[in-house]
């Protein structure tokens, strides 16, 4: 992985723990008591769960921008070279067929 994506996968790490934490510090709260500081940590919970998703969105979209650009890589390697690229999946073909055959 590159840089930017470890980068991304650790910052939406760190908002799921951030998550959780706010998550347990609700269920306390509400175990014993209600008003501001249920209202207050309610409020953390949503805006944390908000942000969560909105780099889960993000973070899905830029998955599906370089899958899209790797396939149209690939259709053009293919359609520039096609023998090469029978030789190459018939031999991955092989590969798979030992190592699933062994099984």
């Amino acid at each position: 992985m590159n840089d930017m994506t470890t980068a991304h996968r650790d910052k939406l790490m760190s908002d799921v723990q951030v998550v959780v934490a706010d998550a347990d510090e609700l269920m306390r709260v509400t175990a014993n008591q209600t008003g501001e500081r249920f209202a207050d940590a309610t409020a953390r919970v949503q805006a944390r769960m908000s942000q969560a998703k909105e780099e889960v969105a993000r973070m899905q979209e830029s998955a599906v921008a370089r899958a899209k650009a790797l396939g149209q890589t690939t259709d053009g390697y293919v359609h520039d070279h096609p023998w090469t690229s029978i030789g190459i999946a018939a031999g991955v073909g092989v590969v798979a067929g030992l190592l699933l055959g062994r099984r």
